[in-house]
């Protein structure tokens, strides 16, 4: 005779599944219709919820979209790994991840949540912490490895980092308020190569 369920096993499954629909729904509706024009009502219908169950989960709407936004760091981060694929060279592997978040950018909801919410939502210290914490050690070991290497000539390679992603940042403003993103996407990954390059050049044998 088959056990009978084990209630607490059960409860944890419909923490996860109301927990994951919550920010299920909040992804698509912060990405549609941005943080301001999305009520807590919205979130709880678009989950099947009640609002109390998004309060149990999530201390109010900031939290959820702060939940939001660090998935799609997580995703951003992925990307810009399969996108290094393939290539050995250093400066490659850093230009290749960059441009994988200026192609991100060009989605609608990515736009509103990463380039266009973060900063005004979470304020510019949190929304920096956050753009760092996915990406700053990935860079600076790079750096780091590529230098002992010989390859780049980096002497602070955490400063030269958060100057590069200040301006990826940046860069993705310009295509959020560009008419032609695609176009202002290939010219920003341009920029950035060009900065790559330069700060990280290995100065001459003298």
């Amino acid at each position: 005779m088959a056990a009978p369920p084990d209630p607490l096993s059960l409860r944890a499954e419909q923490v996860r599944h109301t927990r994951a629909a919550l920010i299920t729904a909040g992804r698509r509706l912060f990405g549609e219709r941005g943080f301001a024009a999305t009520s807590v009502e919205d979130l709880a219908t678009e989950a099947r919820v009640t609002t109390g169950a998004l309060y149990h989960h999530f201390r109010n709407k900031t939290a959820l979209f702060e939940t939001v936004l660090e998935q799609v760091h997580a995703e951003l981060q992925a990307a810009s790994a399969r996108a290094a694929e393939g290539t050995a060279d250093d400066l490659e592997i850093l230009a290749r991840g960059f441009e994988a978040f200026l192609d991100a950018v060009l989605q609608p909801e990515v736009q509103q949540i990463l380039i266009i919410d973060a900063p005004a939502v979470l304020g510019l210290a949190r929304s920096t912490e956050l753009d760092e914490r996915y990406a700053l050690t990935r860079i600076v070991s790079a750096l780091r490895a590529a230098t002992a290497a010989g390859t780049v000539s980096a002497d602070d390679p955490a400063t030269v980092t958060r100057m590069l992603l200040g301006a990826l940042v940046r860069g993705g403003m310009l295509i959020a308020r560009s008419a032609s993103p695609g176009e202002t996407r290939d010219a920003v990954a341009r920029a950035i190569r060009a900065m790559l390059a330069g700060v990280t050049r290995v100065p001459p044998r003298q």
